[in-house]
């Protein structure tokens, strides 16, 4: 088993368990390891695996497991792999699940939508006994209009039936929450990061990730940003989408006509042949065109199982809703999508087509191209919103991709962990120390004044889900507005006011101390990542391509050693939002920036009443600590704005008095 597959399976006698792992890191043969001890050793009747669309059952063919020194196979009937049946799904598949339910036979796979009409059909408790394994499990919401929320709920309120649920972007500030937090609860969590997954690799180990923003139309300016010599997946805009022409085809003939020159479709695959100005002829798949025979002849050339592990088969694929999640390309080197995404959880999607491991294949990326906003028009403010959520992303990308961070409190009892490395000169008991995990990839770091979490579900949450804590915090719209363009920001009205209420909304279950302790490490790490970056970024000079991994590993080891005392007052006074603020600079002229500033500006609101309490809670804190409260003239910014907060809501209280 690799790494992530074991660590799953280590939890296979959970009722519920919850993988998180990115695309390509081996989640489908994880299932099939924990579904088949299930049958053999847990009492569970049946195994029913749901994924989202058909093509994806193909994850899910036999495997000869035990070739490989497991104790069985995995084999599924044909009859039971609804994904390859043909018809509706609310139609014969729904009777099939019931057949499968009263027969002797082990597995079923069907897609997320014969699932629901199924439940609906035969009820929660004819699932009694058996495992409900739910693929790509973003597709769920706690929504009620949402029926696979709705009856996995069910499900869990009923205690019958076993769950595994995986997923390789688990980002909840998307939208709406996945699970009730109530629910969520009783799922035991396994979580493996990008860095993870690239380290264990044998080929690739760097993925970058870029933004770049055009005027006019894209097409004009794709071949900046795409290397014919990549193979590459295109995604072209949505035509509902800000970016896209309105037609679809003539983008993609735009796009081949940049490339080269058309020599005809090849006979059996459908591929369009374009040679390029070097004489290359290029193998391009199109998944877009609207004629459906042509389009399921590139899709089924695509999906040749012989062609699998034959690199020169295609050179790039164009699509638009296709090739994303689920997708098995294991060559391409370059995900580039066009418009901006408002949905992270398709980012991390998109990004799983580039990862997969291949021979040669040592560096693969993720492109963004997104319009460029127009100081001129009317739309100016709604632009700039879409590229400084683009911006946000792409920050909490680099916290995805970086290594997992394991906070300390530093104290005279502090000492040295087994299996960390503490640099040249070992732990140092005076000094906050920085411990690396070469196996795992993890950080072990000291800070001072850290807020240690006290219950179990705080301690997950620290050890889990920062990710998600800070998915939330990069989407806040307000947040992300004024740590760019407010001049007058106090840091801390970020990273503690901002991050405090984020936490607060997504937690409510713990208690004040508790939600303390989340929002010092969720700053913590998102801070870190950010310095580690920028003190690559001053000293690459001499390595104008360093390692991606290695110079963050460096990088970090770098900051917390060479910083006299590391604690949480000065982390709090970073900004995260510094570096967005140099990407956009970097690609706009003053004028523009100016703009964009005024526009933003006329829209901001200083200060809410929740903001406002919060602050007047941290000047209760400061009274107690310095025995006075903020002064308002004081020159610290951070005290005058929790001083703003207690006046804020003494003339709140004299105004509703008055009225």
């Amino acid at each position: 088993m690799r790494l992530m597959q074991e660590r799953a399976y280590e939890r296979r006698g959970e009722q519920y368990l919850l993988i998180k792992s990115p695309p390509a890191s081996g989640k489908s043969r994880a299932l099939m390891f924990i579904a088949l001890d299930k049958l053999a050793n847990q009492g569970v009747k049946q195994a029913i695996i749901v994924v989202p669309e058909k093509s994806i059952g193909a994850s899910f063919h036999d495997e000869p497991l035990s070739k490989y020194g497991f104790v069985a196979d995995w084999t599924v009937e044909p009859k039971w792999n609804l994904c390859n049946a043909p018809g509706s799904d609310n139609g014969g598949k729904v009777n099939s699940v019931g057949a499968f339910l009263e027969s002797g036979d082990k597995v079923l796979v069907c897609t997320h939508a014969t699932f629901r009409f199924a439940v609906e059909k035969f009820g929660v408790e004819k699932f009694d006994g058996r495992l409900i394994a739910v693929d790509e499990f973003h597709h769920v919401s706690a929504n009620p209009d949402n029926k696979l929320g709705l009856h996995l709920g069910q499900f869990i309120d009923r205690g019958g039936v076993h769950i595994v649920a995986m997923t390789g972007s688990y980002f909840r500030g998307d939208a709406e929450a996945v699970l009730a937090p109530q629910d969520e609860a009783k799922f035991e969590p396994v979580t493996y990061t990008y860095y993870e997954q690239l380290n264990g690799y044998e080929y690739l180990k760097q993925l970058d990730i870029g933004y770049f923003f055009y005027s006019g139309s894209y097409i004009d300016d794709i071949l900046k940003v795409l290397d014919p010599t990549e193979k590459t997946i295109i995604h072209i805009p949505s035509v509902n989408s800000r970016e896209s022409t309105k037609d679809k085809i003539k983008e993609v003939e735009h796009i081949i006509e940049e490339l080269g020159e058309w020599q005809g479709a090849h006979p059996i695959t459908g591929f369009q042949l374009v040679k390029t100005a070097s004489g290359r002829v290029l193998r391009i798949a199109d998944l877009v065109d609207d004629d459906a025979a042509k389009r399921d002849r590139v899709s089924a050339a695509l999906k040749d199982p012989a062609q699998k592990n034959n690199r020169d088969h295609v050179d790039i694929i164009i699509a638009l809703g296709m090739a994303k999640e689920g997708f098995d390309w294991i060559w391409c080197e370059h995900a580039l999508t066009v418009g901006y995404r408002s949905s992270l959880t398709e980012i991390v999607q998109i990004i799983g087509r580039a990862t997969r491991d291949a021979p040669g294949k040592t560096r693969a990326r993720f492109t963004n191209l997104i319009a460029e906003p127009d100081a001129t028009a009317e739309l100016v403010t709604e632009a700039v919103n879409d590229t400084l959520k683009a911006i946000a992303a792409s920050l909490l990308m680099e916290q995805v991709l970086a290594p997992r961070f394991d906070f300390k409190p530093k104290n005279p009892q502090s000492g040295p962990v087994e299996g960390f490395d503490y640099g040249d000169g070992g732990y140092d008991p005076n000094k906050t120390n920085v411990g690396f995990n070469e196996q795992t990839g993890q950080f072990q770091i000291e800070i001072k004044g850290l807020a240690e979490p006290k219950s179990k579900e705080a301690e997950r949450i620290c050890r889990e889900d920062l990710n998600e804590v800070i998915a939330a915090f990069v989407q806040d719209k307000a947040t992300v507005e004024r740590g760019l363009f407010d001049d007058e920001l106090v840091p801390e009205e970020l990273t503690v006011v901002r991050m405090g209420k984020i936490i607060k909304d997504k937690y409510p279950e713990l208690d004040e101390e508790d939600r303390e302790a989340v929002r010092q490490h969720a700053v913590a790490a998102l801070n870190i990542t950010q310095q580690a970056k920028q003190i690559i970024l001053d000293g690459g000079e001499n390595d104008p391509q360093p390692k991606a991994n290695t110079a963050l590993i460096d990088g970090v080891r770098k900051y917390a050693m060479d910083v006299r005392e590391l604690d949480i007052d000065l982390i709090d006074r970073i900004n995260p939002f510094g570096e967005a603020y140099a990407i956009l600079a970097k690609e706009m002229n003053a004028e523009r920036l100016e703009h964009v500033k005024a526009a933003i500006s006329a829209k901001r609101v200083t200060l809410t009443v929740e903001e406002a309490r919060e602050l007047a809670k941290r000047a209760l804190k400061f009274k107690q600590e310095r025995g006075r409260l903020p002064s308002i003239t004081s020159g610290d910014v951070w005290e005058v704005r929790m001083a703003e907060g207690v006046a804020y809501l003494a003339r709140m209280r004299a105004e509703a008095a008055r009225g």
